[in-house]
């Protein structure tokens, strides 16, 4: 996969992620953290992809 997608499926998985957080309940908002979270970690995926030329 490349830097652009997992820049975007990151960007989404924050997004739906933040929703849920604000309009849940208790577990709805803790499932919201985890799925902003690893939205970040494919933003950081994608970053890191990005700087290597899709090497890896």
């Amino acid at each position: 996969m490349g830097e652009l997608t997992e820049k975007i499926k990151g960007n989404t998985n924050e997004a739906i992620g933040n929703l849920k957080q604000e309009f849940g309940d208790a577990e709805t908002r803790a499932e919201g953290r985890r799925q902003e979270a690893k939205g970040e970690a494919q933003q950081f995926k994608g970053e890191v992809e990005g700087k290597l030329g899709n090497d890896i």
